[in-house]
């Protein structure tokens, strides 16, 4: 595969798989961690660095985003990288403007109104081209990880970036992107499959950069209720994993372990378990122990701490840790929140987060 213009890669050797190997399903010492947003403004390093440059160009720039996706890896003994990047980065590879309006979120000056303005999307078969740079720094990235832990690689799934693209930012009730399913659903069929077909490329590509596993964030699941979702997110996230698998053994490249997180899709565990993925993320609103007697014992669980219980002490952080890792077992499971960081949260209590992981999982693997 030469998404890149990289190809393969002679990489330092792992000396952290745990992650990987809990993805996989494999048996682990201790219950791997890593937090959503883990870069993120809530370190005082990573508004430091982000200080004198706009979001994207951020985003645009491999060292930059090396340095913020390494900055957690500094303080918190994590058991795996994220690259530092964004979702919006496809549809502004798809030849949409996006900005990043400080204290607002994503704004797209010019978002789809009408099926005529899906003409103006560029061919998605172009799409990866267009995003080299985050090839570029996942492959800084994991040359400079030294084999410390894996590094995984993401995109927005595509009702989610369509939502964004439709409303022109940020939303409540998508309702303008809900109208399009209803009063438009063959332009929304379309619309999908351009997103779709601009992922898989885009996915591959960034395995053959590096990427030793990849989540595709269904961030807006909720959204819709079980019907809408079969008809117009489900399918788009099974044909995601299908082609995303299928092309990485075309191209000679290893298989990676893939993690759906959609976000309060509770309503549809049971699809996402059988959708394809490795691993099925889930917020803090679904019970550990319901969850893992409906998903089954064939897919690994991710989460799901509610991230404001960082605003809690460092005991009661302990204690809900436990309790957690009790529900879900030792094996299967990697630990996170149900969602990411806040920006306003502690770093010394991200930290009791992650040491509470580690020691309660191997005391839970003694009894």
């Amino acid at each position: 595969m030469e998404a890149n213009g990289l190809g393969l890669q002679n990489f330092p050797e792992l000396k952290n798989d745990t992650f990987l190997r809990a993805a996989w399903g494999e048996e682990t010492d201790y219950t791997p961690v890593w937090c959503m947003r883990q870069a993120g403004r809530y370190l005082p390093e990573f508004r430091e660095t982000r200080a004198a440059q706009d979001f994207f160009s951020t985003c645009r720039s491999p060292e930059a985003c090396c340095e913020l996706t390494l900055q957690p890896l500094r303080r918190f003994p994590l058991d795996a990288a994220i690259i530092f990047s964004d979702i919006l980065v496809v549809p502004q590879a798809l030849g949409m403007e996006v900005t990043m309006v400080p204290g607002k979120g994503p704004s797209f000056p010019e978002p789809l109104r009408e099926e005529r303005d899906l003409e103006r999307l560029r061919d998605p078969a172009a799409a990866a081209s267009e995003l080299s740079y985050v090839f570029q720094a996942i492959t800084l990235t994991r040359q400079r990880l030294a084999g410390r832990v894996p590094l995984i690689g993401f995109a927005g799934a595509p009702w989610t970036l369509m939502t964004y693209m439709i409303e022109g930012g940020s939303s409540s009730t998508m309702a303008q992107a809900k109208r399009w399913l209803y009063q438009r659903p063959q332009a929304s069929h379309k619309l999908l499959g351009i997103l779709a077909d601009a992922l898989v490329p885009y996915l591959i590509g960034q395995v053959a950069a590096g990427a030793q596993a990849l989540q595709l964030f269904e961030s807006h699941a909720g959204h819709l209720g079980t019907e809408l979702f079969s008809k117009f997110a489900l399918p788009y996230i099974r044909d995601v994993a299908k082609r995303v698998k299928a092309g990485l053994q075309k191209a000679g490249l290893a298989p990676v372990p893939m993690i759906i997180f959609a976000k309060d899709g509770h309503f549809a565990l049971e699809e996402l378990a059988q959708a394809g993925y490795e691993v099925v993320g889930l917020d803090w609103t679904v019970a550990p122990k319901k969850a893992r007697e409906r998903v089954g014992k064939a897919v690994t669980l991710q989460g799901n701490l509610d991230p404001c219980a960082l605003y809690a002490s460092e005991e009661e952080i302990g204690r809900l840790v436990q309790q957690m890792l009790d529900d879900f077992g030792p094996q299967r499971y990697i630990a996170n929140l149900g969602h990411g960081l806040y920006p306003d949260m502690d770093p010394e209590r991200v930290g009791a987060f992650v040491d509470a992981v580690h020691k309660h999982s191997r005391l839970l693997r003694q009894n």
